[in-house]
């Protein structure tokens, strides 16, 4: 897993840190209900999970990244995200009165918590040779949605490098009000993650700093039919090409590459 390519990003001082993605995934059967008018619920859901695939493949290929990690409560997300070579993070028990984005942030900063500092119970310590671990060393998060099938990894590895040191840096999407991506580098702060409605703002007014790149793949998540067409557009990954050639769009797109 991970670490397969050189994509973009400066190998000058990062020999001393581990960078680990986090993904979160909501229960499959409240997904992208904005879909619902063109894509039937089964289709929903394999569009989802393909979307899912190509975003932890383009994440996995950048050098820099040690592992990709998707935390979810909902099964078939989570044996997919095993069978494609990411970890599993079980989505924590939460308050049921939590609303979806708040259960969100929740599942984001207590996955990142365990994949910097571990748990009870759980081993996040992986072995760099010479007898030293990651817990041995930085961890830097990069919490990104699941949705990103056009996201190229040279995107990903850019927007890496060029954030900002000692705290955290976002990708706005291409709404221009969400986050794509959440950068927690070189920090011993927590995520604290603000996804949701105007997420893009209120991470900006927390500290985080935005990030300048144009970066069309890594901004463009998929919430809506018209986002799927412009996806399409732009190239997505052969997994969300393979789903949307069966359901009879064009390959006048071609799949996304590195």
């Amino acid at each position: 897993m991970a670490g397969s390519s050189t994509m973009g990003a400066s190998r000058d001082d990062d020999g001393d840190r581990v960078v680990r993605v986090l993904i979160a995934v909501k229960d499959l059967t409240a997904a992208k209900s904005r879909l619902a008018a063109e894509f039937s619920a089964p289709d929903r859901t394999r569009l989802v999970l393909a979307m899912l695939s190509d975003t932890v493949a383009a994440a996995d290929a950048v050098w820099v990244v040690d592992s990709v990690t998707v935390v979810t409560p909902d099964p078939l997300v989570a044996e997919t995200a095993r069978r494609i070579g990411a970890l599993v993070f079980d989505e924590p028990v939460r308050d049921p009165a939590l609303q979806p984005d708040q259960r969100l942030n929740h599942a984001f900063a207590a996955a990142a918590h365990v994949l910097r500092h571990g748990d009870a119970g759980v081993d996040v310590g992986v072995d760099v040779g010479g007898g030293e671990t990651v817990a041995a060393r930085r961890v830097d998060i990069i919490a990104l949605q699941a949705d990103l099938p056009a996201m190229r990894s040279a995107e990903l590895a850019q927007a890496y490098a060029g954030s900002r040191r000692g705290g955290r840096s976002l990708v706005v999407d291409h709404h221009g009000t969400g986050t794509a991506a959440l950068i927690l580098k070189d920090s011993p702060d927590e995520l604290a993650p603000l996804f949701g409605r105007d997420s893009a703002r209120r991470h900006t007014v927390s500290g985080a700093r935005e990030l300048d790149g144009t970066w069309p793949g890594l901004r463009l998540d998929v919430d809506t039919a018209d986002d799927v067409r412009r996806a399409h557009r732009l190239g997505v990954g052969p997994a969300t090409a393979a789903v949307l050639h069966s359901l009879g769009w064009s390959d006048e797109a071609s799949a996304t590459t590195a």
